[in-house]
């Protein structure tokens, strides 16, 4: 008997677990949502707008926004966008705006049905150097003393379990050294310690309460899993009046894993979700016409040996490797735009994982020996560096130098798209030529992509009921018609596809909720 009740209370333990450990993997959308944007480097203001008039309206799940926590004021170069990687303290107050000013929005995204999650820098400070904070505090990078916290030197890791000369990375197939050393010099936390974890708990739960559904955990590779588990087995709930109650934060961690390296993204599926930097690669790789085929994807995701999709949070770039940075590859970007809206049409028809289309800031390319000198450029801004206002033209894209390509068309209907097929499986898969592909959601939807510039002129499956639908790259579905063309499907579920690859959008995607005479639907 007594072996019989050690083994249940085994089995219990695991099942308890597991039900702890797996709680972080759902985005906790509003129904019918499945799509996150990163709003890379915008105001509270701004975001709290956009949620109302843009992405509550037109079927968005979330927005990662950027970190919220003080961070060092870098003025050589003067203000670059890598200083918000840079904490001095955990008080919500950057160049995105105060900590009030982040309430508000948060309170007026999950009004608009719109979770935001933020980006957590949790894995160091700032960098070997003295100053202050977009707050105000004073640092010393280089002693880790950031009184603004309060961190002192015991709280960073040092030459006691970091080995290297400089206690900094230099052998990335080393994983002691990868989590224990310094990244590009800054100053590492000693996440072992009870203190430390405490006090990235207590931010988080800050957090929490003000109404966030969720984190992107920066540079996650650099940090022992079980320090992770530690710390985030201290957060609190989400708050019940706005998610229910007994939900778990929503957790992405950023795992650079392109193979070559001990360190894998399954090592992090036990704390959430992994950031899949092979995906947007892979999808670059085909449709920059660098390597392989589109008529190979239909197995795309986990017959690619890439992680469940239940564990990967899936996307085209990033703000770090669209310029260049941080090793996930060479991705596409908004400086090909045909390429890109492809990409993302595919992205958010197909099912695997969890979908990120990022939202970008232009800056002035300064090209030398094949590398970008001007990447480090930070967010449009006034003469003061105050970050420059979203302004909105008359044809919903945005201006004063902010890219938005989530207000593309062929972007926010393509949102409209997955949220409609949500839960259909992959059917109907066809492959007219190496880049010439078609498939369907169920009896949903159906997209059909010309990757390089040939001519599609077939019939085909579309597994969609009869009637006549809008194709809603080349325009949208409005007071019952379509401002773009027209795709009918028969009584057998066939339709005629004429496709020019050489055109701007050699794409074409419809759904039920944009079938003319429908009822419009941009969630499902």
């Amino acid at each position: 008997m007594r072996e019989i009740m050690l083994v249940f209370t085994a089995i219990l333990i695991c099942s308890n677990a597991f039900v702890v450990l797996g709680a972080y993997l759902d985005p906790q959308c509003a129904p019918g949502r499945d799509t996150v944007t990163h709003l890379f480097e915008w105001k509270w203001t701004d975001i709290k707008a956009e949620c109302e008039r843009f992405l509550g309206p037109y079927g968005f799940c979330a927005v990662q926004v950027s970190p919220p926590n003080e961070n060092a004021v870098v003025t050589n170069p003067n203000r670059p966008w890598y200083e918000r990687y840079q904490p001095v303290s955990y008080n919500i107050i950057t160049r995105s705006g105060n900590e009030q000013q982040f309430r508000d929005m948060v309170t007026a995204c999950n009004k608009a049905g719109v979770r935001i999650y933020v980006d957590a820098v949790i894995n160091h400070m700032t960098g070997s150097y003295s100053g202050h904070g977009t707050g105000g505090s004073s640092f010393d990078g280089n002693g880790c003393r950031f009184p603004g916290v309060p961190y002192g030197p015991n709280d960073c890791n040092g030459h006691d379990n970091c080995h290297t000369g400089d206690i900094s990375i230099h052998n990335y197939g080393n994983p002691d050294e990868v989590r224990n050393c310094r990244l590009v010099g800054l100053a590492d936390l000693r996440l072992s310690s009870d203190y430390v974890r405490g006090k990235i708990a207590d931010y988080f739960n800050k957090l929490i309460g003000f109404g966030v559904a969720g984190f992107r955990v920066d540079a996650a590779k650099h940090m022992w899993p079980g320090d992770l588990e530690n710390v985030f087995g201290r957060l609190q709930n989400l708050r019940s009046d706005v998610f229910g109650s007994g939900k778990k934060p929503f957790i992405y961690q950023e795992v650079i894993d392109m193979g070559g390296e001990p360190i894998t993204m399954k090592e992090y599926f036990g704390t959430g979700r992994v950031t899949n930097f092979k995906y947007g690669v892979e999808l670059a790789n085909i449709f920059l016409r660098h390597s392989n085929q589109a008529k190979w994807l239909s197995n795309f995701g986990e017959g690619w040996s890439m992680p469940p999709t239940n564990d990967a949070v899936v996307f085209l770039s990033n703000h770090d490797n669209q310029r260049g940075h941080g090793g996930g590859g060479a991705p596409i970007t908004f400086r090909d735009p045909k390429q890109l809206k492809i990409a993302t049409a595919f992205m958010l028809a197909h099912p695997y994982g969890f979908p990120r289309v990022m939202s970008s800031y232009d800056w002035t390319p300064n090209w030398q020996n094949g590398d970008d000198h001007n990447n480090w450029q930070g967010p449009p801004h006034n003469g003061d560096m105050s970050i420059k206002d979203v302004t909105i033209n008359s044809d919903m894209s945005c201006n004063n130098g902010w890219i938005c390509e989530h207000r593309w068309r062929q972007t926010y209907n393509m949102v409209a798209f997955r949220n409609v097929v949500g839960g259909t499986p992959l059917q109907n898969w066809h492959a007219f030529g190496d880049y010439q592909i078609a498939f369907s959601r169920g009896n949903k939807g159906f997209i059909a992509i010309v990757g390089d510039g040939s001519h599609l002129n077939v019939n085909a499956q579309t597994g969609l009921p009869f009637g006549t639908y809008c194709d809603v790259i080349s325009g949208n579905y409005e007071n019952g018609a379509c401002t773009g063309n027209k795709i009918h499907v028969d009584g057998n579920g066939n339709a005629h596809l004429d496709i020019d690859g050489n055109s701007d959008d050699p794409v074409i995607a419809i759904h039920i909720g944009a079938k003319v005479g429908s009822p419009k639907k941009v969630t499902a």
